[in-house]
């Protein structure tokens, strides 16, 4: 388990960093890697989605 949440935290951490620079510069560094609404991004933006999901039961895990 530590290998899945270890690779969670790191998705989530490019997730929330290509929001930061989508705010900042308007610049989405997913689609400038992968082609706007290319196959990749979108499975790259769905493992960043399902990564955030996993992260929100670690989360929980913390008040247990």
């Amino acid at each position: 388990m530590k290998i899945v949440n270890s690779i969670a935290l790191i998705l989530v951490i490019i997730g929330g960093l290509n929001w930061g620079l989508v705010g900042l510069f308007n610049f989405n560094l997913v689609d400038f890697l992968f082609g706007e609404g290319s196959i990749l991004a979108k499975i790259v933006y769905i493992l960043v989605g399902l990564a955030s999901l996993w992260c929100i039961s670690l989360f929980a895990k913390i008040f247990e």
